[in-house]
């Protein structure tokens, strides 16, 4: 290099060096000492001792690890979908021509904007078996015995998930600035023909927008299987019988209450395996229903 290239080059390095030092300390450092850790005796107050692949080993022995795990897959396999589905039905009722349409949009989103601490606490009331509005409702139409969902163990997940639905905000506008960008002329071609509401939908406007789908799949996954902070706050160690404790939270419990920071440590790497594998499935598996208008 000439030495204007280097005095280029050196200018656009310091210009970017806090991004780089941020990386290598926030980033890079923590997720090689975690992989350290993991094949470690660690309990933050006292060194490192290295111990091999036993905490690896010990996780197919903890009854509670595959507890943890059950629960999280439970949720995943029905807040997901159902997140997804909701989500994209409210997208399309949102993108017709209706007066105040906008004013529903932001209704819609506005949950999304709440943060999830006073969010858990709105629906900690709400869900309350004795004093919560949702019970309220449900024996003003005539059930007298309703679920008490934070205290029955059948009924703590089934909360979580309803729960889940309300932050569907976000997704809700993804789906819109996709649907937008859908040609009209798709849909003028399909009334010439004939084509329902339900045609036009399948046809043309999932076709159109799966690119969008495919990207709030792939985010629910890793969101729905790290969910965390709401089961916490809601339901602490894991609710009666453990039956909201979730894998996040038993990784918590084991890093900041037990000191288990080596198994802690060991936990994230099998999430992140898990999450990689559920990611690499759901890829192969919709590549022949994604459409890219550019190909």
């Amino acid at each position: 290099m000439t030495r204007g290239e280097r005095q280029k080059l050196f200018l656009g390095l310091a210009f970017i060096s806090p991004w780089i030092v941020g990386f290598l300390m926030f980033t890079l450092y923590p997720v090689v000492a975690s992989m350290f850790y993991s094949f470690c005796d660690y309990d933050v107050l006292t060194r490192p001792v290295w111990i091999g692949t036993l905490n690896y080993s010990d996780m197919f022995t903890d009854s509670v690890f595959w507890k943890s795990l059950y629960n999280t897959l439970f949720f995943a396999v029905i807040a997901l979908p159902l997140g997804l589905i909701t989500s994209l039905l409210v997208a399309v009722l949102l993108n017709q021509p209706v007066k105040g349409r906008s004013l529903f949009r932001a209704i819609f989103f506005l949950p999304s904007l709440i943060p999830v601490v006073a969010t858990s606490m709105i629906w900690l009331w709400i869900l309350n078996g004795n004093f919560g509005l949702l019970n309220h409702g449900l024996k003003c139409l005539g059930i007298n015995h309703p679920p008490q969902w934070l205290a029955d163990p059948s009924w703590t997940k089934p909360s979580l998930i309803l729960m889940s639905v309300w932050g569907v905000g976000n997704s809700i506008v993804i789906y819109l600035a996709a649907l937008q960008d859908v040609p009209r002329s798709l849909y003028e071609s399909a009334d010439l023909d004939g084509a329902t509401a339900w045609k036009k939908l399948r046809y043309i406007t999932l076709p159109m927008i799966s690119p969008v789908i495919y990207f709030n799949l792939i985010m629910g996954i890793i969101g729905s299987l790290q969910v965390f902070a709401q089961a916490y706050i809601m339901l602490g160690g894991g609710g009666p019988n453990r039956s909201a404790l979730f894998y996040a939270v038993y990784l918590y419990q084991n890093a900041f209450e037990y000191r288990q920071m080596g198994y802690a440590c060991a936990m994230a790497w099998v999430l992140f395996l898990v999450i990689l594998f559920l990611t690499w499935v759901a890829t192969k598996s919709t590549r022949r229903l994604i459409y890219y208008a550019g190909e």
